[in-house]
């Protein structure tokens, strides 16, 4: 056995042809279906980037006990076990966030890794001089518009975009090793997360008129801007997904020709999608997680069952790909992985969840059954209790500052964390999920999310399944009283 996954950032399932976009130009990814097994109900579980990364290297929610930060001294890494049981592993990226403080555990487990280097202000090409940055772009975004405009000096051809090199390291890999057995290959591209850029051609497949500010990086927050700019905004990602689009049609082809499809594994997913201007929101850490950021797209081709062109509306996750990947190499898989493999029985039906958890930490906890939605809020405004449990204090790009471990304390082990007790500190939110209320919706309904509904019933039914997915995760006992809802479930009270 063999594995490739192709894993993309933020890339939107409803901008592809597969699940039913007639405009962007996807061929390849309808291509990949037919080849394939398309998943209509796989949802991410904890966000944004790095949680995400450490759910598939975990194969459990991370965002119940922590925001975003490395791979933990107690966790069971799937790259880990592979390397431990024979498999040899590489990765193949242009992730920055693996480069930072809050991501340098996870690029380590595997045997080999290459990084190309430019992505989304990535601090590589060193000018003292500032360059000349378009006088709208927003000041929020601090050093990162000037490096961003420093990189792109460096990136005016498409082989060498770290979309097109990080493809290509991954090509060679195959191209060198596809005649061995037993390995793993993650190619793993930043885009289309933002800031959408990519060559004229790709541009040139969505003509608009359009007179404009230079707008390709949305701020994340509530649209303010006129509508001809969000529709140039989302033109501008259809132009980065098209691309890579024509980077997996490389993938594909080389499937083709070295016939990889007999024994090897594909898997092509993403961390999370992004709003483009829906429910008047830009981005993907705001609150709540509608269904264009959760609901994401999945392919699996699975050379033992040899299943392609097949459509299957079972309820995955991200934690189910670890192990998936695990049992197809014939791995046991450890104790604290929640996630459970994607096998033939499973695509044509068989449950191996009765809901999917997701969130942000310290944010909503959500849960879906694959028809209702449920967003749950605060019982009020302070958001608390709330705290972050961890052995490496870091935040995505910076230490932990030295206030940030005042009041610290010891917690006891949890049933994962293999009798280690953790750090205890006071908990952040990217934003107070307070301001938005706790929210129900009805999929089959409203699949658009445009009306929450009141229905007591269905959400009394939602919190028990939200309060048993906490237990079975280990949720800390301060979650539930953050949230407003007994441990074991409902009584009489739901708000």
């Amino acid at each position: 056995m063999k594995a490739v996954m192709f894993m993309f950032d933020s890339l939107n399932r409803h901008m592809l042809a597969p699940y039913g976009c007639d405009w962007v130009h996807t061929p390849n990814f309808q291509r990949l279906a037919e080849r394939s097994v398309t998943f209509d109900r796989c949802y991410s579980g904890s966000l944004p980037c790095m949680p995400a990364r450490r759910d598939l290297h975990t194969g459990r929610y991370g965002f119940l006990h922590r925001s975003w930060g490395p791979l933990e001294p107690f966790d069971d890494s799937m790259v880990e076990l592979m390397r431990k049981n024979g498999v040899y592993t590489h990765l193949t990226t242009d992730h920055t966030h693996y480069f930072e403080d809050g991501g340098a555990t996870y690029h380590t487990r595997y045997d080999t890794w290459e990084y190309a280097r430019g992505q989304e202000g990535d601090a590589w090409k060193g000018h003292v001089e500032d360059p000349v940055i378009p006088e709208t772009l927003s000041a929020r975004r601090g050093g990162l518009w000037r490096q961003d405009w420093v990189n792109r000096q460096y990136l005016d051809e498409e082989e060498k975009q770290p979309l097109a090199v990080t493809v290509s390291r991954g090509l060679e890999f195959i191209e060198r090793n596809h005649a061995k057995d037993r390995w793993f290959l993650q190619i793993e591209a930043f885009d289309p997360h933002e800031p959408f850029f990519t060559q004229q051609k790709y541009k040139d497949l969505y003509p608009h008129p359009y007179a404009g500010k230079h707008f390709d990086w949305p701020d994340y927050g509530r649209v303010k801007e006129q509508p001809e700019e969000v529709q140039h905004a989302i033109y501008e990602y259809a132009a980065l997904v098209s691309m890579c689009d024509a980077h997996l049609g490389r993938v594909l082809d080389t499937f083709d020709r070295l016939d990889l499809w007999k024994d090897t594994m594909l898997i092509v997913n993403t961390d999370h999608g992004f709003l483009l201007g829906e429910h008047e929101w830009w981005g993907k850490n705001i609150q709540p997680f509608y269904n264009e950021i959760v609901n994401v797209p999945l392919f699996l081709w699975d050379p033992r069952s040899r299943l392609q062109g097949v459509r299957s509306d079972s309820l995955v996750q991200m934690i189910d790909l670890p192990a998936t990947l695990l049992d197809s190499f014939g791995i046991d898989l450890p104790p604290s992985m929640q996630g459970r493999p994607i096998d033939e029985a499973v695509v044509r039906g068989r449950a191996i969840r009765e809901g999917a958890l997701f969130g942000i930490h310290g944010g909503h906890v959500n849960c879906t059954d694959g028809r209702y939605v449920y967003m749950r809020g605060p019982k009020d405004e302070t958001n608390r209790p709330l705290y972050e449990y961890t052995l490496m204090p870091t935040h995505m790009n910076r230490l932990f500052a030295p206030e940030e471990f005042d009041g610290m304390s010891i917690s006891d082990p949890f049933p994962f964390s293999k009798d280690c007790r953790l750090l205890k500190l006071e908990g952040r939110t990217y934003l107070n999920p307070y301001a938005y209320g706790t929210l129900l919706f009805d999929l089959s309904l409203d699949p658009r999310q445009e009306a929450p509904i009141d229905d007591p019933v269905a959400e009394a039914r939602m919190i028990r399944l939200i309060a048993k997915l906490m237990r079975e995760n280990d949720a800390p006992p301060e979650q539930f009283e953050r949230l407003g809802i007994p441990a074991w479930g409902v009584s009489t009270y739901i708000k």
